[in-house]
């Protein structure tokens, strides 16, 4: 049908009815690529082993963990002084001596249970559930019995119930849901009800209201994930009120409910809405409220004794940041020390920089005062008293610190050759005797014992299977716990991804990445090549472990339908030093696209498989806006793009730091350059990327007289790949028909 001038086709459902009829030949070989595809999308599975979720005894040190598929799971006890795993449980005994309770023998030749708990501090005996019954087991006899039966009602007042969604979105989902908070002595939850304070007892489910002065829209714990802190002796609690009566707002309409199903959240291109904390005794329901000095803060917790909160408070354009202490009984505030910046900074991974001493006289700050990521010991008057560490590498986070001992524990990317390797360190308090405890090379993820004299080490690469060990404090290695077994990859005929390092395209910058290929692939065959992108300056997008994590399980799988699948971290991302990222301060949108050119064709000049006449480009969230940029600043370039769940046309202000960058970095200014294909995908309940980011790209489309596809998922939040159903598959499905309809693989 002809088209007037300035109107566009808006395609709601992506269809693969125009490709052209395939050969047999090629009809088979689409359908086993698509099987191996499928196939890859359950990749995590077919990787048994190597992980531990250790549950931690009495003594500090050991612990046990269960290992195996159900039919034969098997519960390990390792005791680290003993250097020794066994069994925890006999088996075959507890088998015999609950067969005459129960009745019957337990199905199967296993233990016919997964989950327990110990009964007693010197966990003698253990309580379990088989065919709805609980019983109690004593380890030193195996005598068996049926355990009390408890009122109905006492197991739920012990568990803590949902609050509300977050950002009150209908069916998004998209972090965890506000919950209650239990106190410190087990008797209490907090609780939100009709926007007021409440306690719900955890003896007899009694509720006790707090306050009466919470309205809707200036409502006590409203929207915030962590919203209340327990002291430490459970009298008082620390709660936010947040005042949204002046605050724009827009509308997240649930189509799939009734027409009048509207709920509100934050306008995203709005300032933040002011905030306070108070103080509520729980026992007078006096409040306190606390002077913060300003809206956005980040509450840390209490001091071991009670005397003080600690919180963080920043400017708004986040370049200055102050660590503050705040009185419970007056709400006086105290500033213990400020970091300031000329370009912003302080706004990313606030929850990593501060970690308290155990004699509660002393804290560990991780600053980035000198271009790097490094550890600063303070006392809690503000005085520095000395540096830990330094050096031209960044600190991560400190994982643990043994004051007795005298240690700090923390991981830190410290090889030059290899810097995205995360590995673990320790240095002492003094600032001396810095050492690496972990040898292997990738990432290595410590879980370190209550009792600070033992950690678990889980490492691994993109081309090496996890390993966990066990490791003494100064790193010694005292056995292999878990080793991976890919023999299930055989049938993939997996190949590992493949590292690479190029030039950004300042011409001097390393940008590290990796390609994945697919299963069947020949380097004297083209492949076309798409491009997996989130360019955030809060965190990296390549993959360093072996199996793929969130979105990248997707990727690797797409791979396999004959892509070459790129990815790298380019200028502006996290964990390189504060030069690295900072260059984004001013020149937001201005140099990630660039960077991932240059390494596109740096890539295709000794790699003459990658045919980049058919270049795509995928992201979502952030990835979703500059996969859109990328489209528009780069359109000879990227052919086919899929955009999901983009942010908005400019991301936080404080990246920009002028009215010409913000307006330079708005998609929207750019959509009459758009020449290839692309799709945008959004859902409707998104409160973290509002969907009218998309209406608003759409209407720039439609004025520009341009073209390009759209998939609307009613009622599905910011990160679809989170959400088992009947949304992600089609989500999923609907980028796979993409790319292989417009790149033709």
């Amino acid at each position: 049908m002809p088209k007037s001038k300035g109107t566009t086709v808006v395609i709601l459902v992506v269809s693969l009815s125009v490709i052209a009829p395939l050969t047999p030949a090629q009809e088979a070989q689409q359908s086993e690529r698509e099987a191996m595809y499928y196939r890859y999308l359950e990749f995590p599975s077919l990787v048994k082993g190597g992980s531990i979720e250790p549950h931690w005894m009495a003594d500090g040190s050991s612990f046990w963990y269960a290992e195996g598929a159900p039919a034969n799971t098997i519960i390990w006890k390792v005791d680290p002084k003993a250097n020794t795993k066994a069994p925890l449980f006999d088996t075959e005994r507890l088998r015999q001596a609950l067969t005459p309770t129960l009745g019957h023998e337990p199905p199967y030749k296993r233990l016919p249970f997964e989950e327990f708990t110990f009964m007693e501090d010197d966990e003698k005996a253990v309580k379990f559930t088989v065919e709805n019954k609980d019983f109690i087991l004593r380890l030193d006899t195996y005598g068996i019995s049926r355990a009390p039966t408890a009122p109905e009602d006492d197991n739920e007042w012990l568990v803590p119930q949902v609050i509300q969604k977050y950002f009150n979105s209908t069916g998004a989902g998209d972090v965890p849901d506000i919950m209650e908070i239990l106190s410190s002595d087990h008797r209490w939850f907090a609780s939100v009800r009709d926007y007021n304070l409440w306690l719900r007892s955890t003896d007899d489910d009694r509720a006790v209201q707090l306050t009466t002065d919470g309205i809707r829209d200036y409502g006590w714990g409203r929207y915030w994930h962590d919203w209340a802190w327990w002291s430490p002796n459970s009298r008082k609690l620390v709660v936010k009120k947040g005042d949204y009566r002046n605050v724009p707002q827009y509308a997240i309409v649930d189509y799939l409910g009734p027409t009048d199903d509207v709920k509100w959240s934050l306008s995203e291109s709005d300032p933040w809405p002011p905030s306070e904390l108070f103080v509520v005794n729980i026992l007078t329901k006096k409040l306190v409220r606390i002077d913060t000095g300003g809206e956005s803060l980040f509450v840390l917790g209490w001091r071991p004794d009670g005397s003080e909160l600690l919180f963080l408070h920043r400017d708004p354009m986040s370049t200055k940041l102050d660590l503050m202490a705040a009185n419970p009984s007056t709400g006086s505030t105290r500033i213990i020390l400020t970091e300031s910046r000329t370009t912003w900074g302080f706004w990313l991974q606030w929850e990593r920089l501060f970690t308290s001493l155990e004699d509660g006289a002393r804290f560990i700050w991780r600053s980035e005062r000198d271009g790097w990521n490094h550890l600063y010991l303070y006392d809690f008057d503000g005085h520095l008293i000395r540096r830990l560490t330094e050096g031209l590498f960044p600190v991560v986070q400190v994982v643990a610190a043994a004051e007795k001992p005298g240690w700090v524990y923390f991981t830190a990317h410290g090889d030059p050759q290899r810097p995205y390797d995360t590995h673990l360190y320790r240095v002492d308090l003094e600032g001396n005797r810095l050492v690496r405890l972990t040898e292997a090379t990738g990432q290595h993820d410590i879980q370190f014992a209550p009792s600070k004299a033992f950690f678990l080490d889980t490492h691994s690469t993109v081309d090496r299977p996890p390993t966990v060990e066990l490791r003494r404090a100064d790193g010694t290695s005292m056995q292999t716990l878990s080793k991976a077994n890919i023999d299930d990859l055989r049938d993939l005929k997996w190949t590992p991804p493949e590292e690479f390092v190029v030039k950004a395209a300042d011409g001097k910058t390393d940008l590290y990445g990796v390609l994945y290929k697919p299963y069947d692939f020949d380097p004297n065959k083209k492949y076309p090549v798409i491009d997996g992108i989130y360019g955030s300056p809060a965190r990296t997008m390549v993959p360093r472990t072996f199996i793929p994590r969130g979105a990248l399980i997707h990727r690797q799988a797409r791979a396999q339908l004959g892509f070459v699948y790129l990815m790298v971290d380019a200028r502006g991302t996290p964990e390189r030093g504060r030069e690295f990222r900072e260059v984004l301060y001013g020149n937001h949108g201005r140099i990630e696209i660039p960077d991932h050119v240059a390494a596109l064709q740096q890539l295709a000049d000794t790699r003459p498989y990658m045919d980049l006449s058919r270049v795509g480009i995928d992201g979502n969230s952030y990835g979703g806006y500059f996969a859109i940029r990328a489209m528009l600043l780069a359109p000879d370039v990227y052919h086919v793009g899929v955009a999901s769940a983009p942010g908005g046309d400019r991301e936080e202000s404080v990246l920009l730091g002028n009215k010409e960058a913000y307006e330079y970095a708005s998609n929207l200014n750019f959509a009459a350059n758009l020449k290839g294909k692309l799709l945008l995908i959004h859902g409707t309940s998104d409160a973290c990327a509002p969907f009218s980011n998309t209406m608003k790209m759409v209407d720039a489309f439609i004025r520009a007289g341009k073209h390009f596809d759209l998939l609307v998922m009613p009622g599905q939040g910011h990160d679809i790949t989170r959400r088992r159903g009947r949304s992600e598959p089609y989500w999923r499905e609907a980028i796979r028909h993409y790319f292989q309809e417009h790149l033709k693989p």
